[in-house]
Protein backbone atom coordinates (compact mmCIF):
# COMPACT_ATOMS: atom_id res chain seq x y z
CA UNK A 1 0.00 0.00 0.00
CA UNK A 2 1.26 3.45 -0.90
CA UNK A 3 0.26 6.60 0.97
CA UNK A 4 0.21 10.15 -0.38
CA UNK A 5 -1.83 13.32 0.11
CA UNK A 6 -3.86 11.70 2.84
CA UNK A 7 -4.79 8.77 0.58
CA UNK A 8 -4.12 5.03 0.80
CA UNK A 9 -3.42 3.69 -2.69
CA UNK A 10 -3.77 -0.10 -3.14
CA UNK A 11 -1.39 -1.60 -5.68
CA UNK A 12 -1.49 -5.33 -5.07
CA UNK A 13 -4.06 -8.04 -4.43
CA UNK A 14 -2.96 -8.10 -0.80
CA UNK A 15 -3.67 -4.37 -0.54
CA UNK A 16 -7.06 -4.63 -2.23
CA UNK A 17 -8.50 -7.85 -0.82
CA UNK A 18 -10.24 -6.45 2.21
CA UNK A 19 -13.98 -6.93 2.90
CA UNK A 20 -14.29 -3.29 3.92
CA UNK A 21 -13.27 -2.14 0.44
CA UNK A 22 -13.70 -5.07 -2.01
CA UNK A 23 -16.81 -6.81 -3.34
CA UNK A 24 -17.32 -9.77 -5.68
CA UNK A 25 -19.28 -9.25 -8.90
CA UNK A 26 -20.59 -12.35 -10.66
CA UNK A 27 -21.40 -11.33 -14.21
CA UNK A 28 -24.33 -12.79 -16.20
CA UNK A 29 -24.11 -16.40 -15.07
CA UNK A 30 -27.48 -17.16 -16.61
CA UNK A 31 -28.84 -20.47 -17.82
CA UNK A 32 -29.09 -19.34 -21.44
CA UNK A 33 -25.54 -17.92 -21.44
CA UNK A 34 -23.70 -20.64 -19.53
CA UNK A 35 -25.04 -23.37 -21.82
CA UNK A 36 -23.54 -21.65 -24.87
CA UNK A 37 -19.98 -22.32 -23.64
CA UNK A 38 -18.32 -25.74 -23.84
CA UNK A 39 -16.65 -25.05 -20.50
CA UNK A 40 -19.65 -23.34 -18.95
CA UNK A 41 -19.79 -25.84 -16.08
CA UNK A 42 -16.16 -25.06 -15.22
CA UNK A 43 -16.92 -21.34 -14.99
CA UNK A 44 -19.91 -22.12 -12.77
CA UNK A 45 -17.66 -24.10 -10.41
CA UNK A 46 -15.08 -21.32 -10.34
CA UNK A 47 -17.70 -18.68 -9.58
CA UNK A 48 -19.11 -20.92 -6.87
CA UNK A 49 -15.70 -21.20 -5.21
CA UNK A 50 -15.34 -17.43 -5.24
CA UNK A 51 -18.89 -16.85 -4.01
CA UNK A 52 -18.48 -19.30 -1.13
CA UNK A 53 -15.18 -17.74 -0.08
CA UNK A 54 -16.77 -14.28 -0.21
CA UNK A 55 -19.67 -15.41 1.94
CA UNK A 56 -17.40 -17.08 4.48
CA UNK A 57 -15.20 -14.02 4.85
CA UNK A 58 -17.64 -11.14 4.83
CA UNK A 59 -17.19 -9.84 1.27
CA UNK A 60 -20.31 -8.42 -0.35
CA UNK A 61 -21.58 -10.27 -3.43
CA UNK A 62 -23.42 -8.70 -6.36
CA UNK A 63 -24.77 -10.48 -9.44
CA UNK A 64 -25.68 -9.08 -12.84
CA UNK A 65 -28.26 -10.50 -15.20
CA UNK A 66 -28.80 -9.54 -18.82
CA UNK A 67 -32.38 -8.78 -19.82
CA UNK A 68 -33.74 -8.43 -23.36
CA UNK A 69 -36.50 -5.91 -23.97
CA UNK A 70 -39.48 -6.99 -26.08
CA UNK A 71 -38.63 -5.95 -29.65
CA UNK A 72 -41.58 -3.56 -29.83
CA UNK A 73 -40.30 -1.80 -26.68
CA UNK A 74 -36.64 -1.74 -27.74
CA UNK A 75 -34.87 1.30 -29.12
CA UNK A 76 -32.54 1.79 -32.06
CA UNK A 77 -29.34 0.64 -30.37
CA UNK A 78 -31.03 -2.38 -28.80
CA UNK A 79 -32.52 -3.46 -32.12
CA UNK A 80 -29.31 -2.88 -34.04
CA UNK A 81 -27.33 -4.98 -31.56
CA UNK A 82 -29.95 -7.74 -31.62
CA UNK A 83 -29.90 -7.77 -35.42
CA UNK A 84 -26.13 -8.25 -35.41
CA UNK A 85 -26.16 -10.97 -32.77
CA UNK A 86 -29.07 -12.80 -34.37
CA UNK A 87 -27.75 -12.26 -37.91
CA UNK A 88 -30.95 -10.83 -39.36
CA UNK A 89 -31.37 -7.84 -41.66
CA UNK A 90 -34.96 -6.98 -40.81
CA UNK A 91 -35.68 -5.61 -37.30
CA UNK A 92 -39.13 -7.23 -37.44
CA UNK A 93 -37.35 -10.61 -37.35
CA UNK A 94 -35.61 -9.88 -34.04
CA UNK A 95 -36.70 -11.95 -31.06
CA UNK A 96 -36.12 -11.35 -27.35
CA UNK A 97 -33.24 -13.64 -26.35
CA UNK A 98 -33.45 -13.16 -22.59
CA UNK A 99 -36.97 -11.95 -21.76
CA UNK A 100 -37.59 -11.24 -18.11
CA UNK A 101 -38.61 -14.33 -16.12
CA UNK A 102 -37.86 -16.75 -18.97
CA UNK A 103 -35.90 -19.94 -18.11
CA UNK A 104 -32.79 -18.79 -19.99
CA UNK A 105 -32.81 -15.44 -18.18
CA UNK A 106 -32.45 -17.01 -14.72
CA UNK A 107 -29.13 -17.40 -12.94
CA UNK A 108 -27.89 -20.99 -12.86
CA UNK A 109 -29.26 -22.76 -9.76
CA UNK A 110 -25.82 -23.24 -8.21
CA UNK A 111 -25.43 -19.47 -8.02
CA UNK A 112 -28.79 -18.63 -6.52
CA UNK A 113 -28.22 -15.44 -4.50
CA UNK A 114 -28.43 -15.56 -0.74
CA UNK A 115 -30.69 -13.29 1.34
CA UNK A 116 -27.92 -10.71 1.76
CA UNK A 117 -26.89 -10.69 -1.91
CA UNK A 118 -28.22 -8.57 -4.74
CA UNK A 119 -29.00 -9.10 -8.45
CA UNK A 120 -29.01 -6.13 -10.81
CA UNK A 121 -30.71 -6.49 -14.19
CA UNK A 122 -29.27 -4.62 -17.17
CA UNK A 123 -29.80 -4.14 -20.89
CA UNK A 124 -26.24 -2.93 -21.50
CA UNK A 125 -22.85 -4.63 -21.63
CA UNK A 126 -21.25 -2.58 -18.84
CA UNK A 127 -22.66 -3.55 -15.47
CA UNK A 128 -22.30 0.11 -14.45
CA UNK A 129 -24.43 1.58 -17.25
CA UNK A 130 -27.92 2.50 -16.03
CA UNK A 131 -27.87 0.12 -13.05
CA UNK A 132 -27.68 0.91 -9.31
CA UNK A 133 -24.34 -0.92 -9.00
CA UNK A 134 -22.12 2.17 -8.73
CA UNK A 135 -24.36 3.78 -6.12
CA UNK A 136 -24.63 0.54 -4.13
CA UNK A 137 -20.86 0.00 -4.05
CA UNK A 138 -19.99 3.58 -3.17
CA UNK A 139 -22.59 3.69 -0.42
CA UNK A 140 -20.83 0.70 1.18
CA UNK A 141 -17.41 2.33 0.88
CA UNK A 142 -16.39 -0.20 -1.78
CA UNK A 143 -13.74 1.01 -4.23
CA UNK A 144 -12.48 -2.37 -5.45
CA UNK A 145 -14.16 -5.42 -6.94
CA UNK A 146 -13.22 -8.86 -8.20
CA UNK A 147 -15.17 -9.91 -11.28
CA UNK A 148 -15.95 -13.33 -12.72
CA UNK A 149 -18.53 -14.76 -15.09
CA UNK A 150 -19.40 -14.72 -18.80
CA UNK A 151 -18.36 -13.38 -21.20
CA UNK A 152 -14.95 -11.77 -21.06
CA UNK A 153 -15.01 -10.38 -24.59
CA UNK A 154 -18.62 -9.16 -24.54
CA UNK A 155 -19.46 -7.75 -21.14
CA UNK A 156 -16.65 -8.14 -18.62
CA UNK A 157 -14.14 -6.07 -20.56
CA UNK A 158 -16.59 -3.13 -21.00
CA UNK A 159 -17.47 -3.35 -17.31
CA UNK A 160 -13.82 -3.19 -16.27
CA UNK A 161 -13.06 -0.29 -18.61
CA UNK A 162 -16.12 1.63 -17.41
CA UNK A 163 -15.20 1.04 -13.78
CA UNK A 164 -11.74 2.51 -14.30
CA UNK A 165 -13.30 5.79 -15.41
CA UNK A 166 -15.47 5.67 -12.28
CA UNK A 167 -12.40 5.35 -10.06
CA UNK A 168 -12.58 1.67 -9.10
CA UNK A 169 -9.78 -0.88 -8.88
CA UNK A 170 -11.10 -3.94 -10.79
CA UNK A 171 -9.57 -7.39 -10.31
CA UNK A 172 -10.06 -9.89 -13.14
CA UNK A 173 -10.24 -13.49 -11.98
CA UNK A 174 -8.88 -14.88 -15.21
CA UNK A 175 -9.79 -18.57 -14.85
CA UNK A 176 -13.31 -17.66 -13.74
CA UNK A 177 -14.08 -15.50 -16.78
CA UNK A 178 -15.58 -17.53 -19.61
CA UNK A 179 -15.56 -16.63 -23.28
CA UNK A 180 -17.56 -17.57 -26.34
CA UNK A 181 -14.74 -16.46 -28.64
CA UNK A 182 -11.33 -17.28 -27.12
CA UNK A 183 -9.33 -15.13 -29.54
CA UNK A 184 -11.54 -12.11 -28.86
CA UNK A 185 -11.23 -12.75 -25.12
CA UNK A 186 -7.44 -12.78 -25.41
CA UNK A 187 -7.56 -9.46 -27.23
CA UNK A 188 -9.83 -8.02 -24.57
CA UNK A 189 -7.47 -9.12 -21.80
CA UNK A 190 -4.49 -7.71 -23.67
CA UNK A 191 -6.26 -4.39 -24.12
CA UNK A 192 -6.99 -4.16 -20.40
CA UNK A 193 -3.41 -5.06 -19.53
CA UNK A 194 -2.12 -2.39 -21.91
CA UNK A 195 -4.48 0.27 -20.53
CA UNK A 196 -3.44 -0.44 -16.96
CA UNK A 197 -5.32 0.29 -13.76
CA UNK A 198 -6.63 -3.23 -13.15
CA UNK A 199 -5.22 -6.33 -11.49
CA UNK A 200 -5.43 -10.00 -12.47
CA UNK A 201 -5.46 -13.12 -10.36
CA UNK A 202 -6.84 -16.65 -10.41
CA UNK A 203 -9.41 -18.45 -8.30
CA UNK A 204 -6.97 -20.30 -6.04
CA UNK A 205 -4.95 -17.20 -5.18
CA UNK A 206 -7.99 -15.01 -4.55
CA UNK A 207 -9.75 -17.62 -2.42
CA UNK A 208 -6.62 -18.06 -0.32
CA UNK A 209 -6.29 -14.31 0.08
CA UNK A 210 -9.96 -13.96 1.08
CA UNK A 211 -9.49 -16.54 3.80
CA UNK A 212 -6.59 -14.53 5.24
CA UNK A 213 -8.74 -11.50 5.85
Amino acid sequence: MRHAYGLSIPQTLADACDPTRMALIIYDMQVGIVRQLPDGDKIVRSCLQLRDAARENGFRVFYTRHMSLPPAAAGVAQLRTAMEWQRVDDPSEVHSSFPQDSPQYQLVPELTPGPNEVVFDKITMSAFAATPLDIALRDCGIDTFAIAGIAMEVGIEPTVRHSLDLGYLPILVTDACGAGHPAAAERAAATLAFAGGSLTTDVAVLVERMHRE
